[in-house]
């Protein structure tokens, strides 16, 4: 499941100069969605690219309005001055509802509604058999209301709860380990903005359960093409990339994090290895050292497992001397990897961070395995030799 944060930024949180700034600051913080009024959409987009979802009336024609000139929006919301956030009281019958006539009609592709009591709940579960996306937001309730909706709507349409902090957000992505599939900020304050945004990122980032392998061989090979995966990301000093010469088994490589006497620190580069090599990236896909370039996405891995994100600035390719590495599994299996003689190179070992020249056969050397074969990068379920 793909998560998302949308930020609210209509007239009810202030001026435009506020909302501005609000929208200004989830646009660097990065948010998926900015939810203003009609009139506000032109000026979204002149602020940068975003999806801009807006609200519209119950007057299914306000959108066509030529005499207000508005912009349209990626995401047209009903319920705002409607039955969806009680401006209007709710029907007794939903057969007669404004805000679901809209809908129906095809005039609106989300609702919003404010969950005020249980009459409110079932209004936001009708609505999502006619909406792609449900906003709802939550007064003076926690989990319970939000686990009722996930479990009655969750397939139905796009469920995006209010909250108003990170740990908010946190509790919405995890509710009933399938949580919301999307949460709508009020805030402006740009700490919070950028938090919320770590906990999206957070909630779809792999945890790889690493483990040790035995180095059976350390030896001298001669030159080949080497491969430095400069990213446009600082890793921290734990973090690294996997790669190796098997996709099954990938060992992990520090960034160049440490300072040298004899070069200064690189902690945006990991120097991979041959171009032949696999590296790991996000989702748990691979591509060939030699494949990637500008632009390409690739995964951070640091020593307990955990991952994030970051994008190729360059690739270097350069004719450098390398050490062939094997090592063996748990299980028994053989795999090894080819990795550049110098002593900036550096791996992670039960020892601690140790320069692939000082490493010998019976060190324990971090990798992650899967008993996995692979097709142009993808998993497959075939025997596939590779030695």
């Amino acid at each position: 499941m793909t998560r998302s944060v949308w930020l609210k930024a209509d007239d009810t949180v202030g001026d435009w100069e506020t909302r501005r700034e609000r929208i200004t600051a989830g646009l660097e913080a990065g948010v998926d969605v900015v939810l203003v009024d009609a009139k506000d959409v032109d000026r979204v987009r002149e602020l940068g690219q975003v999806t801009v979802a807006a609200f519209v009336g119950d007057d299914v024609h306000v959108m066509d309005n030529d005499d207000d000139d508005y912009g349209e929006p990626d995401i047209r919301v009903v319920g705002k001055g409607g039955e969806g956030d009680a401006t209007v009281e709710l029907p007794s019958d939903f057969s007669g509802s404004a805000d679901l006539t809209t809908l129906r009609r095809g005039n609106a592709d989300a609702s919003y509604v404010r969950i005020l009591d249980q009459d409110y709940e079932t209004f936001a579960q009708e609505a999502a058999t006619e909406a792609d996306y449900t906003v709802v937001i939550g007064e003076d309730w926690q989990i319970i209301p939000l686990e009722n909706l996930i479990a009655r709507i969750g397939d139905e349409t796009e469920l995006v709860t209010g909250v108003r902090n990170a740990e908010e957000a946190r509790t919405a992505f995890e509710t009933l380990e399938l949580g919301a599939d999307a949460v709508l900020l009020d805030s402006g304050d740009v700490g919070t903005i950028r938090d919320v945004v770590d906990v999206r990122d957070a909630s779809e980032r792999e945890q790889l359960d690493l483990e040790y392998a035995t180095v059976t061989a350390v030896e001298e090979t001669g030159s080949a093409d080497r491969v430095c995966v400069d990213t446009g990301s600082m890793f921290d000093h734990d973090e690294g990339m996997l790669v190796g010469s098997m996709s099954r088994g990938l060992f992990f490589v520090h960034a160049e994090t440490a300072e040298s006497p004899y070069v200064a620190s690189r902690p945006f580069r990991v120097n991979a290895g041959a171009v032949h090599a696999y590296a790991r990236t996000p989702g748990g896909g691979t591509k060939y050292l030699a494949e990637l370039g500008s632009g390409d996405e690739v995964q951070i891995v640091a020593t307990d497992g955990s991952t994030r994100e970051a994008i190729v600035g360059r690739a270097k390719i350069e004719k450098r001397p390398m050490f062939r590495v094997e090592a063996e599994t748990e299980n028994g299996d053989r795999i090894e990897t080819l990795l550049q003689n110098a002593e900036t190179i550096k791996v992670a070992t039960e020892e601690g961070r140790t320069a692939v020249t000082e490493l010998e056969a019976g060190d324990e050397i971090l990798i992650y395995y899967e008993d996995t074969a692979r097709h142009f990068g993808e998993e497959v379920d075939e025997s596939i030799i590779e030695k």
